[in-house]
């Protein structure tokens, strides 16, 4: 799929084995919500994660345990790992000694400057990247007045003022974060931001809520965002399995022709005339096609009008008949299985597709 997004024009940062802005893809982030002093099932975690396609991921560090923990699960991974860190400066400090990728920190609940100082000349001695996160939540009081409440207005002017305060002492190797449960507020304030600095921005609806209302939230936030070519990396924010942030992340980035690869399925609404359990064909043919790494689009429609008919677009489709199933390519019926045989005649087709 061809995108006619026009990237904004960012700084490139390296993060691990991993670069953003200046134009390379738009990654993909997630954040464990294991213990982070769990080193096993931290790097399990991990693994599952990058396997769904996550390519950065987020731990918290809200203990020194956890600090340190960082050290093994670095060694269990394969994608760079970025510590989350809140209030106590010497946890961001022994993150960055402990392997941290990047760290994340908001500076308004670090404390003094002389603490924020202390976190910069590590992360310069290191040239670690910054993620500096400011929440429409944590707003300064000071501009909350200044704009008559939180606006978008506000948290930008909050960033960068972060952003020119650890400037000030000598490091520029930044990503900017500025989130909102509001889409509205954050959509406005990523367009505010985007024409006042060329850092990377990582974009994402924050506590945006459950699976089904974070999905929707998340779609329409991050579609508007990106959509107007604002953003490096993205958080699908969920109440959930983190899982599920991935799946989400990958079909808003394909849908936006942000992405290629990985199947697309697409599926009809059910009707009367719905000759199969087209629910849990769907859900299964989704999960089923979640690893093969084809870039390919995959219909499946409940009965014969739109199986060849709407499933044309499709490389390839399958659809209930009367009593049987059909296989169908590019909107014409290739052929006739079992109903009960469509899912693995779907799944033999698609292995054996490049031979």
């Amino acid at each position: 799929m061809e995108t006619s997004i026009v990237r904004k024009k960012t700084k490139e940062i390296q993060i691990g084995n991993k670069k953003i802005g200046a134009g390379n893809p738009v990654l993909i982030q997630s954040m464990t919500n294991t213990k982070t002093e769990d080193v096993k099932g931290t790097i399990d975690q991990i693994q599952r994660l990058t396997s769904a396609g996550c390519d950065i991921i987020r731990c918290a560090v809200p203990t020194m345990e956890a600090a340190e923990a960082l050290e093994e699960i670095k060694k269990g991974i394969t994608i760079p790992l970025v510590a989350d860190i809140h209030f106590d400066y010497r946890l961001a400090i022994a993150a960055m000694e402990h392997g941290a990728d990047k760290i994340r920190i908001n500076p308004g609940n670090i404390g003094s400057k002389e603490k924020i100082k202390a976190v910069i000349d590590v992360a310069k001695e290191r040239n670690i990247p910054i993620r500096v996160g400011v929440n429409s939540g944590s707003l300064e009081k000071n501009l909350v007045e200044k704009y008559n409440g939180v606006t978008a207005e506000g948290i930008v002017e909050s960033a960068l003022d972060k952003v020119h305060m650890i400037e000030d002492m000598g490091y520029d190797n930044l990503v900017i974060s500025i989130k909102s449960s509001d889409v509205l507020m954050c959509v406005k304030a990523h367009e505010l931001i985007a024409d006042k600095t060329d850092y990377p921005l990582h974009v994402g609806i924050t506590e945006s809520g459950t699976v089904t209302s974070g999905n929707i939230k998340s779609a329409m936030g991050l579609g508007m965002i990106l959509g107007q070519g604002i953003g490096d990396t993205i958080r699908v924010s969920l109440t959930g399995d983190p899982l599920e942030e991935i799946k989400s992340a990958k079909i808003i980035l394909r849908t936006l022709g942000l992405r290629k690869g990985g199947i697309e399925v697409v599926s009809c609404p059910t009707c009367g005339r719905t000759q199969i359990d087209l629910i849990g064909l769907a859900n299964q043919v989704e999960n089923m096609v979640a690893d093969i790494p084809l870039d390919l689009k995959v219909a499946v429609m409940g009965c014969v009008v739109n199986g060849p008919g709407e499933a044309r677009e499709a490389d390839i489709g399958i659809a209930g008949g009367i009593g049987e199933g059909l296989l169908i390519k590019h909107g014409e019926v290739y052929k006739k299985v079992k109903e009960e045989e469509l899912l693995e005649a779907l799944r033999y087709e698609l292995l054996h597709w490049s031979e």
